[in-house]
């Protein structure tokens, strides 16, 4: 069985068509639970009543993304474990084909399926996310027309939250101190600490080019919000998780990356997303210290992180 979650935040206006997506699955074998983090709209009324078989977690205070994820995944108890955002549009073989894929190959935790953009359907999101050595992560295929050079499954640095799949097993492993996602992260990047601290215990992601799903970018956030928590969770992510030896011989190039960050939002600072970018950057530097005080890589924990650091590139062939 498969529990999917999809969590949701004042998105009445997109939960139908999210939902509706869910009910058309060529696979039937699941639950969904709608986590809302405290929203102020209908939209706890509008799924209890058109959508009675979904279970809805609603939560009383908002606490952002990350917690009201650990919330549902602790609700929870099926094997695979799926993420969903609001503001997306399933394929009807999306499911089939994500948890297809860890059922075939084992050797992988995590699924990553292919996000395409709901307004304009050939042009892609991520084909499976990287990571960069300064600490800036990237989505394969971004705004690239999807003409099928991203049509091989293939072993990718992580997934994005917004649509992936997770073994359980692999879930409570990664586990720190009861929670999935690190909750100061709020939101933003709090699925790419999670790649790191999976890569960091050897577990791999595949990604599959078949579940595709369609995502209104940033419906459900972005702007101002998102530049702000980019802004403070770029280094906080990089500095929690980056093993010693690549952290000595990377730091430069981390500091270089914020640096740059830094005066392009000053290039633009009149604009909101700039300004908020800024404020984030300061935010990250006060909670730098806490951050350092729960570095918790070890030495042989290197090697699979530098493996997963050379995934940035497009594949040249699938796995078998």
């Amino acid at each position: 069985m498969i529990d999917v979650i999809v969590p949701n935040y004042n998105g009445s206006a997109l939960l139908p068509v999210c939902l509706d997506s869910l009910r058309a699955q060529t696979r039937r074998d699941f639950v969904v639970t709608v986590v809302d983090d405290a929203s102020t709209d209908d939209s706890v009324a509008l799924v209890r009543a058109r959508y009675p078989e979904v279970r809805v977690l609603a939560l009383a205070q908002n606490r952002g993304f990350a917690a009201a994820v650990n919330a549902a995944i602790a609700a929870t108890n099926h094997p695979f474990v799926v993420l969903l955002n609001n503001d997306t549009e399933a394929d009807p073989n999306w499911l089939a084909a994500l948890i297809g894929a860890l059922e075939r190959w084992p050797q992988f935790a995590f699924a990553a399926a292919k996000l395409r953009l709901f307004d304009r359907r050939e042009v892609l999101h991520s084909a499976g996310d990287f990571y960069r050595v300064n600490g800036e992560p990237g989505n394969r295929g971004v705004w690239e027309v999807d003409r099928g050079q991203y049509d091989a499954y293939a072993e990718v640095f992580g997934p994005c939250a917004g649509a992936a799949a997770y073994r359980r097993s692999a879930l409570e492993l990664l586990a720190e101190d009861g929670n999935v996602f690190d909750e100061e992260l709020v939101m933003y990047c709090e699925d790419v600490d999670l790649n790191l601290r999976a890569r960091r215990k050897g577990l791999r992601t595949i990604f599959v080019p078949t579940a595709v799903v369609y995502h209104r970018l940033s419906a459900s956030g972005g702007g101002a919000l998102a530049s702000y928590y980019c802004g403070r969770n770029f280094p906080l992510v990089w500095v929690k998780n980056m093993p010693p030896p690549l952290a000595r011989r990377y730091w430069p190039a981390l500091v270089i990356s914020q640096v740059r960050f830094a005066l392009h939002s000053l290039l633009h600072v009149r604009e909101p997303a700039a300004r908020a970018r800024l404020r984030g950057q300061l935010a990250g530097l006060r909670a730098l210290p806490r951050f350092l005080s729960r570095r918790s890589a070890s030495p042989e924990e290197t090697a699979p992180v530098v493996a997963a650091l050379a995934l940035g590139q497009p594949p040249t062939q699938s796995t078998s």
